[in-house]
């Protein structure tokens, strides 16, 4: 089979590989459609996110969908043909945060595409069957593999403890940004502000339904924002905009940390949190989303297929990833899909 590896920053290498069997408990999935993420480009470019740092050749990739082609011992939940999302972690299942279930937190899990795990740029994988999950017939599989964004949307939104009546902010209108926004629709949230760099991507979030939207091109176009917030969602993970939380808050506020900087070290106004006796949260991926997700999905809660702006093969993966980073002013997701 076809499987591409990043060999060294900005340069990938197709490589024929064998087709994987499925073990105990698990499935051979043949890929059909994989979204380009923010992390995989980071990767691309650089070579490492923070800690996270690429050693060896690594398949990218984590948002997928695909159809079932094998089925290993014991599996039988899932059948020949059926088409599943993947969810792209697999926790030990014995630790303290798995048995709990925040398995996101598990200290043994391998996530596909974060070193030296590899993702679903290839033509077929072997996953756990549990960590596999059936798509409606109305669901397609580019939808499929954008759940894994919505999850993290859909997981900031939980730990956030937000309510209908609170005013929200989210800095970036990405694809997590947008995420964010609308799994803050789907809990009955209206008072929103988006904030971006650029006004294409706002554009999305306004047509979405986004209250207002504000663009930030310097550090004073935030003050007509002082102390506005009930609930700040950071998803762009810039150290800019991270820094701006504190400011943006009011007081007994929420800031929720979703995007992961390139940096170890944020600036980050302490003292106004604590005069303001405000609350930061962190988030880290998500857990148990993907069967509320598809549901959601299924009863066209969500906009997803619309936000998808343009379509590469396997065999032109360089070219995907150059046109998400050329157009970053206005793309909000890039497919691969395979035929």
């Amino acid at each position: 089979m076809k499987a591409v590896y990043l060999v060294r920053p900005k340069e990938f290498e197709m490589r024929e590989i064998e087709i994987p069997s499925p073990g105990p408990g698990e499935v051979l999935i043949r890929i059909k459609a994989v979204g380009i993420c923010g992390s995989d480009i980071h990767y691309y470019q650089h070579g490492r996110i923070g800690n996270f740092v690429v050693e060896k050749p690594i398949i990218l990739g984590h948002e997928a969908a695909g159809e079932v082609v094998e089925v290993g011992e014991g599996v039988e939940d899932l059948k020949l043909g059926d088409r599943v999302a993947i969810e792209p972690q697999v926790p030990c299942r014995k630790c303290k945060y798995c048995k709990s279930g925040r398995y996101n937190l598990c200290p043994d899990v391998k996530f596909w595409a974060t070193p030296p795990i590899d993702g679903a740029f290839r033509e077929y994988v072997t996953h756990p069957a549990d960590f596999c999950f059936k798509l409606p017939e109305n669901v397609s599989y580019e939808e499929g593999a954008m759940i894994e964004p919505l999850s993290v949307g859909l997981w900031a939104v939980e730990r956030s403890g937000v309510k209908p009546e609170h005013k929200v902010a989210i800095l970036g209108s990405g694809t997590i940004g947008i995420m964010v926004f609308q799994s803050l629709k789907a809990v009955g949230v209206t008072d929103v502000t988006v904030f971006d760099i650029f006004p294409s991507k706002l554009e999305i979030a306004k047509n979405l339904g986004a209250k207002r939207v504000a663009i930030v091109e310097k550090r004073e176009d935030y003050e007509a924002f002082h102390n506005s917030f009930d609930v700040v969602f950071e998803t762009a993970g810039s150290e800019t905009t991270v820094s701006e939380v504190p400011y943006l808050l009011s007081r007994g506020g929420t800031g929720i940390l979703v995007g992961l900087p390139p940096s170890n070290t944020v600036p980050l106004n302490v003292n106004e949190l604590i005069a303001k006796e405000a609350r930061i949260e962190t988030v880290f991926r998500y857990a148990n989303t993907y069967p509320r997700a598809i549901k959601l999905i299924s009863e066209g809660k969500f906009v997803l297929k619309s936000l998808i702006s343009k379509y590469f093969n396997l065999d032109n993966l360089a070219g995907a990833f150059e046109y998400a980073i050329n157009h970053r002013s206005n793309v909000v997701k890039v497919m691969v899909v395979n035929e």
